[in-house]
């Protein structure tokens, strides 16, 4: 059974860092594309960064392009969201996603991914 477990969220003022990781069970961790997520309430889950299994040159949404960087390390089955210069519209419950197959020009879909984390509450004060 696939399982994503998610730590490291938490509340922080305007200009702070958070660092979020996952930790991957039950799967081969590097055949499988990864992908952190956010979702506020009454909006779609948003693609926030993803990386392919090949890890090639990662996606970023335009809102966090020099702020975030996405990371993963196959040998410990997990995957990180170093998250720096944080603004109150980050604001958001974070989750981690995984799946086999995903082409790189879909990683940003969240219905492209069948596993996720239970996901952690980001939040930024201004």
């Amino acid at each position: 059974e696939v399982q994503l477990v998610e730590s490291g969220g938490g509340s922080v003022q305007a200009g702070g860092s958070l660092r979020l990781s996952c930790a991957a069970s039950g799967l081969t961790f590097d055949d499988y594309a990864i992908g952190w997520f956010r979702q506020v309430p009454g909006k779609k889950r948003e693609g926030v960064s993803c990386i392919s299994s090949k890890d090639e040159s990662p996606y970023y949404a335009d809102s966090v392009k020099g702020r975030f960087t996405i990371s993963r390390d196959n040998a410990k089955n997990t995957m990180a969201l170093q998250m720096n210069s944080l603004k109150p519209e980050d604001t958001a419950v974070y989750y981690c996603a995984a799946d086999r197959g995903i082409i790189s020009t879909t990683l940003r879909i969240a219905s492209q991914y069948d596993y996720w984390g239970q996901g952690t509450q980001v939040t930024v004060s201004s």
